[in-house]
């Protein structure tokens, strides 16, 4: 593995437990966050660059994504499966399988998949994850998954929270001495490393910056809070009190721009890449007879 890409293996400071409690979160709440929704129509923008439409995809963090719609929308005759590695939100999706869903409709597999969160080896032509990759622990890890879930020539499209994410709130909390308010999320150049290292090829990577604004510190906070939580093992380990909250409150009400609202920074980055076929393995001592050699050089020697 590329040595800048070293940090991204399963690291101590990735409190997994936090990063469990707030999909737990997401599993209880009706439908995925507002920002997830948004990118996943940019991010189904991008699919016309794809030659041959997929018959199968796989909604890899299908509810928290919040994806269904814009894809299906592109890929209208392409059958879905929700993959759901979360108990919790496993059963946010069953339940919202339409009426008409059966065994007979999607086969026994892609039912297999959504209620145990495990997909058949080369089962899609499209693995799709949006705005889940950076709530994962070891992102070489899920980069496998992918690689094994998809068949050859398939392709991924993902979408993830780049290091750009929420300057704002980590000056903030920098200079009230607070440590640090989240994970460091992975840069888009390490993450097309990873890409190559578990087999992918061609990696696209690129990234944009959103702003969103809102009408109160009340309402960032409830909304950052749906989008995710602090995941960084040098977080502050107790619990909050009311006045520490009013306090981070007064400084965000500083931050209201000239339209009285306040603004928060979002580094969004797009990941594509293919799943070429298997390359055939070279032998690392390949052997040659002193004979064979003698002939060849004869060989080499004899007048044309």
């Amino acid at each position: 593995m590329p040595d800048n890409a070293a940090h991204l293996t399963p690291n101590a400071e990735f409190h997994v437990a936090a990063a469990q409690r707030w999909r737990a979160r997401l599993a209880r709440a009706e439908q995925a966050p507002w920002l997830h929704t948004e990118v996943a129509r940019r991010m189904a923008e991008r699919l016309p660059i794809i030659r041959q439409p997929p018959a199968r995809w796989l909604d890899w963090w299908a509810h928290a994504g919040g994806s269904a719609a814009a894809v299906r929308a592109a890929y209208p005759q392409a059958q879905r499966t929700a993959i759901e590695p979360d108990e919790g939100l496993r059963a946010r999706s069953l339940a919202q399988l339409p009426p008409w869903w059966s065994r007979r409709r999607w086969g026994p597999q892609a039912e297999a998949a959504l209620l145990t969160g495990q997909v058949a080896a080369g089962s899609a032509e499209m693995l799709w994850s949006n705005m889940m990759l950076h709530a994962c622990a070891d992102i070489a890890g899920e980069f496998a998954a992918w690689h094994r879930a998809l068949a050859v020539d398939g392709f991924v499209m993902f979408s993830t929270l780049g290091p750009g994410t929420l300057p704002e709130l980590r000056r903030l909390y920098g200079s009230q001495g607070w440590g640090p308010p989240y994970y460091p999320f992975a840069d888009m150049h390490d993450l097309g490393d990873l890409l190559v290292h578990a087999g992918f090829a061609d990696p696209v990577m690129d990234q944009e910056l959103l702003t969103l604004t809102w009408s109160s510190p009340q309402a960032a906070l409830h909304e950052l809070r749906s989008l995710g939580a602090n995941w960084h093992r040098a977080r502050y380990a107790g619990l909050r009190t009311p006045r520490w909250r009013d306090h981070l409150l007064a400084l965000l009400e500083r931050r209201r721009d000239a339209d009285g609202r306040v603004a928060l920074s979002f580094e969004v980055v797009y990941g594509h890449a293919m799943r070429p076929p298997a390359r055939a393995r070279l032998a690392p001592v390949s052997s040659v007879s002193l004979q064979d050699l003698r002939a060849d050089l004869a060989r080499q020697r004899s007048p044309q």
